[in-house]
């Protein structure tokens, strides 16, 4: 690894510092879950690598500050992360377009959305993207008793022996786990 690139811990202690989640090197070492003296060369390192500087404030009280390095370096990992989470959830929104609309053009138009997540609230952004305005998405926090007219989408982790589900369900965790999503498994 070249010397100016952050390893994960490195920048875990940049990102605290640059909060100020920390007053001392005990509160850097407790925020960290590291020991004193791991936390002390740490310090050293980015001081050394120029990310952060130490200001002492009197005799016996130093301040951490993040140097303008040490910040752009932080606001570059945070805009990749965020480009990153970006495109995961274009990617999911793609697999559910593929699990969802072969069901839509199958003449389903009942849904009951098992679940509060941002993958229920994918599902409808989903239906609404692709112009599917005739479907009705019921969103419930816990399977419906009885049978049901329509198909059940398991938006949230629960194992296949513990489904007590009667009727028509796609697990869409266990389906966007696969791979390939060529073969959607639709239970009854």
């Amino acid at each position: 690894m070249p010397k100016d690139i952050l390893n994960e811990r490195e920048f875990e202690l940049v990102n605290i510092v640059g909060a100020k989640l920390a007053h001392n090197q005990r509160d850097l070492s407790h925020q960290m879950d590291m020991s004193l003296g791991m936390t002390n060369m740490l310090i050293k390192r980015l001081v050394t690598k120029g990310y952060i500087r130490i200001q002492q404030l009197n005799k016996r009280k130093i301040q951490y500050i993040l140097t303008p390095k040490g910040f752009a370096e932080k606001m570059r990992k945070s805009v990749n992360y965020t480009l990153k989470t970006i495109n995961s959830i274009s990617l999911i929104k793609e697999n559910l377009k593929s699990i969802l609309l072969p069901l839509y053009n199958q003449g389903e138009r009942i849904f009951y959305v098992v679940g509060k997540s941002d993958l229920a609230f994918l599902i409808d952004v989903v239906f609404k993207e692709n112009s599917c305005v005739d479907v009705q998405a019921h969103h419930v926090d816990d399977f419906p008793k009885g049978e049901v007219q329509g198909t059940i989408l398991i938006c949230k982790e629960i194992k296949e022996n513990e489904l007590d589900v009667k009727g028509r369900y796609v697990h869409l965790i266990m389906e966007l786990a696969k791979n390939e999503t060529g073969g959607l498994d639709v239970k009854r």
